[in-house]
């Protein structure tokens, strides 16, 4: 058994815990279905969001939502680049899988422009 990390990225409507917690909720699920992940074989979770979203953490709503209490899952700050893309909420899930697993990324709403 190896780990690999799926990474995926989502813009948020508007800095309040309601959209944080949609768009974090939102880009999960599809992070899951699209590769099949159980959450018992996540080894972490790393959020990072851009400054201008700071009224909540995601890892709240993994761990509530989500039920992934007991996933070890961190948020930090992305860097302030000024060219970067505003209101973005990305995440690393660092899974443990077969040699095989090929992870599918996931780029939601405005996110998409990250990966062309």
């Amino acid at each position: 058994m190896i780990t690999r990390g799926i990474r995926g990225a989502i813009t948020v409507e508007e800095n309040t815990p309601e959209a944080i917690g949609a768009a974090t909720i939102k880009l999960l699920q599809a992070i899951v279905e699209k590769n099949n992940i159980e959450i018992d074989s996540i080894s972490h979770v790393i959020f990072t969001i851009t400054k201008d979203l700071n009224a909540d953490f995601p890892a709240k709503y993994a761990r509530v939502n989500l039920k992934w209490k007991d996933v070890p899952i961190m948020c930090v700050n992305e860097m302030a680049v000024p060219t970067g893309l505003a209101k973005c909420l990305r995440v690393l899930i660092v899974v443990n899988c077969s040699e095989t697993f090929e992870p599918d990324f996931v780029y939601l709403d405005g996110a998409k422009n990250l990966r062309k």
